[in-house]
């Protein structure tokens, strides 16, 4: 009886929040040249309906139950589909296969466990000059380099502490799953943020192995790869410029590194416009170099919902298949593929 009671006491004090959202976005591609993945050269250009031209179109729900005392338990599901067919798409391919975490937050920080992102993503994404859009940006060149390793981490285990003195700190261990053998598909990051009025500083890592319960989803994130980030932001006002160092180095593979700068002026509170260069080479092989090149502009018909136009170019040297989007150009033939999207996309 008195635990009965207890635990309706808590029931009435404790406050939660359950919030669901979305984004649904699609464009209209065009590029002067697609791949022959056989022979490496061009096919020939393509006019296509693109899901996801600038934000991957996703569902999902975010939650919270405070327990007093500064500290509450946090959960989100997040869903990607592709708005071309309805399937799932933007993740890993599963019902929930961008987001999936239960954690607790605190004034000490933040505990997640479970489907989350890299901190070494998150500061990769930090300090990308076109924001990650799914058109001519980092994301591009992280996709063509490791897919989604390091993006969508399954069984994932994070704390992230809270910012002191400027300075915030995260680190991430993502288990294999592999009875037996520990290091089959275990992964792990770090990264470390300053921050100073207008001033951010972005330092991150990732080690990750092939293998693992990871290795057998849909679209499996076991790449096995070592990664180095740094870089940084600076906002005068409507004009913020960043400039970022990536390090990819994947076994048996490239080991490709990435300079990337741009800027980012928002001309009035409905329009903006964007640009960045994104240069990559191979540690392993000079002739194999990228330099990824582009702009984009949008305009905000409300609050929820903007139209937005992208161009931009790709220039592939050696073994190099860089891409210009995401979806339906992730790689393209040696030489260079220009292109562009104009789209919409709206927020719930």
């Amino acid at each position: 009886m008195g635990a009965c009671a207890l635990g309706a006491a808590h029931s009435a004090h404790a406050q939660s929040s359950v919030t669901l959202y979305g984004i649904v976005d699609a464009s209209l591609l065009y590029t002067n040249k697609t791949l022959n993945t056989t022979t490496g050269q061009s096919t020939g250009h393509q006019y296509s309906f693109t899901d996801s031209g600038m934000s991957g179109s996703r569902f999902g729900m975010r939650g919270a139950e405070d327990f007093g005392g500064g500290m509450r338990a946090i959960f989100q599901l997040e869903s990607g589909f592709s708005v071309a067919n309805g399937a799932f798409g933007n993740s890993n391919d599963n019902l929930f296969g961008r987001l999936a975490y239960v954690g607790v937050e605190s004034r000490f920080g933040t505990v997640k466990a479970g489907l989350q992102f890299s901190p070494f993503f998150l500061a990769v994404y930090d300090v990308d000059p076109r924001d990650m859009s799914y058109f001519g940006s980092g994301l591009v060149t992280y996709l063509n380099n490791v897919f989604v390793t390091g993006l969508f981490n399954p069984n994932g285990i994070s704390y992230t502490s809270p910012e002191i003195a400027g300075l915030q700190a995260s680190a991430l261990l993502a288990l294999g799953g592999a009875a037996g053998d520990f290091q089959a598909g275990r992964q792990y990051s770090a990264s470390l943020r300053y921050h100073l009025g207008p001033l951010t500083v972005d330092a991150a890592l990732y080690s990750g192995n092939a293998g693992g319960s990871a290795a057998s989803i849909p679209v499996p994130s076991v790449v096995e790869f070592n990664g180095r980030a740094l870089g940084a932001s600076y906002a005068f006002s409507d004009l913020t410029l960043k400039a970022s160092y990536v390090q990819y180095k994947v076994a048996g593979s490239f080991n490709s590194r990435v300079f990337s700068g741009g800027a980012s002026y928002r001309i009035t509170p409905a329009l903006n416009v964007d640009a960045g260069v994104w240069v990559t080479r191979d540690g392993n092989d000079s002739s194999n170099n990228s330099v990824l090149a582009s702009t984009g502009v949008t305009y905000a018909l409300s609050k929820a919902t903007i139209t937005y136009a992208q161009v931009g170019f790709v220039t592939n040297h050696g073994a190099m298949h860089n891409g210009l989007s995401v979806n339906n150009a992730l790689n393209l033939p040696t030489g260079t593929t220009a292109g562009a999207n104009v789209g919409v996309r709206h927020t719930f």
